[in-house]
């Protein structure tokens, strides 16, 4: 009979603590001067590391994880009664395991943390300033989105053709990750692992095809922005307006920018927390309203009330983008937002399997017909309304990498311009929820479910 594992840690503030202790090494590395962090993290996404470190807690025995925890946790939430005579009927040993850390941390940031991050993060959206950007901007960045939602369907349907295994079963509720990740970021992409009810194996070897897939179209894309001069005398487009939009940029920051005080940041909270509970109480609501009226749409998620979560905080943070709270970006509401995301994946990373990425190579050829799917698409629609190279890159990376990596590519062409690459990618966050769950739809249907 195998002896029962003995973790080190079971305790869910400890172990919250040593995943800000890990944040914060990572973050504080990565901004580093030293010669040998800049040389790690120019190969090593940031994010993965966020997500690697914390699986090393669970893989070396240190932080227990019983997945079936999440669902007695959800009961707790949903029917507190009920969970009291559960545990009532229990063994001892059944008892510890529903306290698990890893189990109580997700559950929390996924169903707090994450709805909150999504308002905060959609708050700032200015459509006046997009509209601004031109029609061969958001023309572009439209193109990607939908270079993304039919890629997956696409490379689905190819990778069925060439070897049929790789794709079988529950792939292609992996895949919805993906392209929550590429279409908003990691809010949308955790958002998609639950309302798809992906396995956590699956999902590891997700992030994997994600982070280098998306990493090795960056390189290309930064590629590109050294030669932009060259490609755009080439194509003909005309570069004006960008001209015009670094000035533009430059001064909208300097008018705006400012130090945020306490009443500042607990205004975010209040919005954040605020919105939140609303999605709370109309998912609670919604959800089973459909599922007795109408049971067959929980086909389309209808009746999950994660779904109706996400939903409403991300609806919640596009009305309130039109309002003054707006301004509450120039104190840092997308960075409080930023801060919720990866305590987000560094509770994932707590249950992540390593193995898992290695098991399954495959699926990185999915990964890249996906991506020349959407390369192809935006190559071909900025040719034909002869964009400037800076659209076609921030409209891209704007989706595939969201917040953390669009003001890179922008800054690439000109730092002025890096907002620019900040604001396309906040548009992405409003369209992840929706678009990533349409993406999700048409892969079920591919999938033949």
């Amino acid at each position: 009979m195998q002896e029962p594992i003995t973790y080190l840690i079971t305790n869910s503030a400890v172990v919250f603590g040593i995943l800000a202790v890990i944040l914060g090494l990572v973050f504080y590395t990565h901004h580093s001067d030293n010669i040998y962090c800049k040389r790690f993290y120019k190969f090593i996404p940031a994010v993965l590391v966020c997500y690697f470190v914390p699986s090393l807690l669970h893989s070396f025995h240190i932080v227990p994880y019983d997945y079936a925890c999440v669902d007695v946790l959800k009961g707790v939430v949903e029917a507190g009664e009920k969970i009291l005579a559960q545990c009532q009927s229990v063994a001892e040993p059944e008892k510890k395991k529903i306290a698990a850390s890893g189990s109580q941390l997700y559950y929390v940031a996924s169903r707090f943390l994450l709805p909150a991050s999504l308002v905060l993060l959609t708050l700032s959206i200015d459509f006046a300033r997009i509209k601004a950007l031109g029609p061969k901007a958001i023309i572009l960045f439209l193109t990607g989105t939908l270079g993304i939602v039919i890629g997956g369907p696409i490379a689905l349907l190819v990778m069925a053709w060439v070897n049929p295994d790789v794709v079988a079963g529950d792939v292609w509720r992996g895949m919805t990750t993906v392209a929550g990740s590429w279409i908003g970021g990691g809010a949308n992409q955790a958002a998609m692992k639950e309302v798809y009810q992906v396995s956590d194996k699956l999902f590891s070897s997700m992030i994997a095809v994600d982070v280098i897939i998306a990493n090795t179209w960056m390189a290309v894309l930064l590629y590109m922005a050294g030669r932009s001069k060259e490609l755009d005398t080439v194509s003909g487009a005309n570069t004006s307006a960008i001209e015009e939009l670094k000035e533009t940029v430059e001064k909208f920051n300097k008018k705006h920018a400012r130090i945020p005080s306490l009443p500042d940041l607990m205004l975010v909270l209040a919005v954040a927390f605020g919105a939140t509970a609303i999605g709370h109480l109309v998912a609670d609501w919604l959800a089973p309203f459909i599922a007795d009226n109408w049971p067959q749409a929980e086909r389309y998620s209808l009746t999950s009330k994660f779904f109706w979560l996400i939903v409403v905080a991300t609806t919640i943070g596009l009305v309130l983008s039109m309002t003054r709270l707006r301004t509450l970006e120039a104190a840092g509401a997308s960075k409080v937002g930023s801060v919720f995301i990866f305590i987000l994946v560094a509770c994932i990373g707590l249950h992540m399997d390593i193995t898992a990425i290695v098991e399954r190579p495959w699926l990185f050829l999915v990964g890249a017909i996906w991506m020349l799917v959407h390369a192809s698409l935006m190559l071909l629609v900025a040719k034909l309304i002869k964009a400037p190279v800076f659209y076609m890159a921030v409209g891209s990376q704007a989706n595939v990498g969201g917040a953390a990596s669009a003001p890179i590519v922008a800054a690439a062409f000109h730092p002025s311009l890096a907002p620019v690459g900040a604001l396309l990618a906040v548009l992405g966050y409003a369209l992840g929820t929706y678009a990533a769950w349409l993406c999700g739809q048409v892969l079920m249907l591919v999938a033949g479910v």
